[in-house]
């Protein structure tokens, strides 16, 4: 994933893990159209934050993919697992997806209705005891 976008971890407080230690951020119109285009893999940990999509496409992808749907206040809102490529998939009321390597959903327990929060300056870290606010969040 190249390092010149700004990245956040993605954090689960309804089950208080941690969904994604590298989201790159895609809140651009450039880096929303360009999306994970032209990657031969999404390695697990890492993954895109979308905003604003209502909806995602795997056109032109090379590898299937995991898509959380959120609403404007960043409660899933449906999840799309598996996502093979040349398809398309919405939700009603979402404003922004999270995509994640094939199998993270199930991998990291997400689940619709789950509320999910954005911890930028965290991404690539490890949470420690005494370390950050992600203290009480498990890896």
């Amino acid at each position: 994933m190249p390092r010149t976008a700004e990245t956040a971890v993605i954090v689960n407080e309804t089950r208080e893990t941690v969904v994604c230690e590298r989201a790159e951020l895609a809140n651009t119109p450039w880096t929303r159209f360009r999306g994970l285009l032209g990657r031969s893999t999404l390695p697990e940990g890492d993954g895109m934050l979308i905003l604003p999509a209502p909806s995602i496409h795997s056109a032109f992808m090379r590898f299937e993919f995991d898509a959380v749907f959120l609403d404007r206040d960043m409660k899933v809102v449906r999840l799309a697992e598996q996502i093979p490529r040349w398809r398309a998939r919405s939700a009603r009321r979402a404003k922004s997806v999270l995509e994640l390597a094939a199998g993270q959903i199930a991998a990291r327990g997400v689940q619709v209705g789950d509320q999910l929060a954005v911890k930028r300056g965290e991404a690539g870290r490890r949470p420690n005891l005494g370390d950050s606010p992600m203290d009480r969040f498990r890896v």
